[in-house]
């Protein structure tokens, strides 16, 4: 019950930021004609930014089921490897069913919650912490579309500022504390900035750019700072958040 409440407590700020971010998600929706609880359910379905406005694009374009489901594939991909990462930090014995959920469930910035959580993670936290980010989501949806027909898509937009100010707010603490996360966040950033402004680079659509500064990072951070585990009362436990690289080492 104590990990369940420590969960909930770490998914506020999370929930608060989905709120503005998908409110401008529900507000695209019901500008592009899509009834409230059309939005409401692919929020509930998907609790994906990137993903979500992107399909939503092409639903409004006249773009085939094809393409909208290439491009949301590509474009959460990188959750497969937060996912990965996440069964290295699960606690051992954890349901495959929790896992599942636990999978559905990840985000950018549940990831980065979790990934700079000491030791291993059981299931109770994690419910505690994905469960009100996904309210947070779902109801932000609702208001947007539900205040579409008085709110300008301008002021939504402007919303959408609040998911960078919180993400920058996870990061930084851990940040401060351990060396070795202060150079994943340089590294990752600065290969992301090369692949996004570097014209040699173009091609690379925005979701497999961030898939390959997340395995580029991942590779170096677990070839020269791997995580370390110790052997504690007859079991392991992480002592360096370092999975915020997205790969955490097998140990022998």
């Amino acid at each position: 019950m104590n990990d369940w409440k420590r969960g909930l407590k770490k998914g506020i700020p999370i929930a608060l930021g989905y709120l503005s971010v998908s409110f401008t998600f529900g507000v695209k929706a019901a500008h592009g004609g899509l009834p409230v609880w059309v939005a409401v359910l692919i929020s509930l379905t998907n609790v994906t930014s990137a993903g979500q406005l992107a399909g939503l694009e092409l639903m409004l374009t006249g773009g085939t089921y094809v393409e909208i489901a290439l491009s949301t594939f590509i474009i959460n991909m990188r959750y497969m490897l937060m996912s990965l990462s996440l069964t290295q930090k699960i606690k051992r014995g954890t349901k495959k069913r929790s896992q599942a959920v636990f999978g559905f469930a990840i985000t950018d910035e549940i990831f980065a919650v979790e990934a700079t959580e000491p030791g291993e993670i059981t299931a109770s936290f994690m419910y505690g912490l994905i469960s009100i980010p996904i309210f947070g989501w779902v109801l932000g949806t609702f208001l947007g579309a539900a205040a579409s027909h008085i709110m300008p898509a301008s002021l939504g937009n402007a919303m959408e500022l609040g998911l960078y100010a919180m993400f920058i707010a996870i990061i930084i603490p851990p940040s401060k504390k351990d060396r070795s996360v202060f150079f994943v966040v340089v590294m990752a950033a600065a290969v992301s900035a090369l692949l996004y402004y570097v014209p040699l680079f173009s091609f690379i659509s925005g979701g497999f750019r961030v898939i390959l500064a997340t395995v580029l990072v991942s590779v170096v951070a677990a070839a020269f700072m791997p995580v370390r585990r110790e052997e504690d009362h007859g079991g392991s436990h992480i002592s360096d958040p370092f999975s915020a690289a997205g790969v955490v080492p097998e140990t022998d």
